[in-house]
């Protein structure tokens, strides 16, 4: 073999060597806040939305918040609820608006930027990610109780294909 080809073999490994090992996939990480495990990871993109819903634990009714992915960290969007109660907004304020929906629902809409969210996994509260067209109960993830936290960070390749990310 000549220089040239070694040279290139070289060049071509050092650049898969670069795409398996350099952090270049945003993903959406569940951190179990106990143990420090990561609890689900799914691949996502800036822009991509999902659902975090819930049952409010004094008025009982269901409440839907949207959080859309970023480049390094998630953004509240709204939140979808049929009820007022403690906690929930009843006005608009500078912190966000509140509408009433064509189908009767309250919506929050707010835009905030965050760098990541914890919840407390419910007894009650039936935490549910819509994620990617799947339902994933976050008390599968965890003991009622425990706290996780939703953020996006880049991994490398090769940690996707060890870790089995969500599509």
């Amino acid at each position: 073999m000549n220089r040239r080809w070694i040279a290139g073999f070289v060049v071509a490994g050092a650049g898969v060597a670069g795409l398996l090992l350099w952090p270049l996939i945003p993903v959406l990480e569940i951190v179990d806040g106990r143990e420090g495990r990561v609890a689900l990871c799914s691949w996502v993109r800036p822009g991509e939305e999902f659902v975090l819903s819930f049952v409010h634990s004094v008025n009982r009714r269901p409440v839907y918040d949207t959080l859309r992915v970023e480049a390094d960290h998630l953004v509240i969007v709204k939140s979808r609820f049929d009820a007022f109660g403690a906690g929930m907004p009843d006005a608009s304020t500078e912190e966000g608006t509140l509408l009433v929906a064509s189908d009767g629902w309250l919506v929050w809409t707010v835009n905030r930027a965050v760098p990541e969210i914890t919840v407390r996994v419910g007894r009650v509260a039936d935490h549910t990610l819509q994620l990617k067209g799947r339902e994933i109960r976050l008390a599968d993830l965890a003991q009622p109780g425990t706290p996780l936290t939703l953020c996006v960070r880049k991994t490398r390749i090769l940690d996707l294909i060890k870790d089995r990310c969500i599509p």
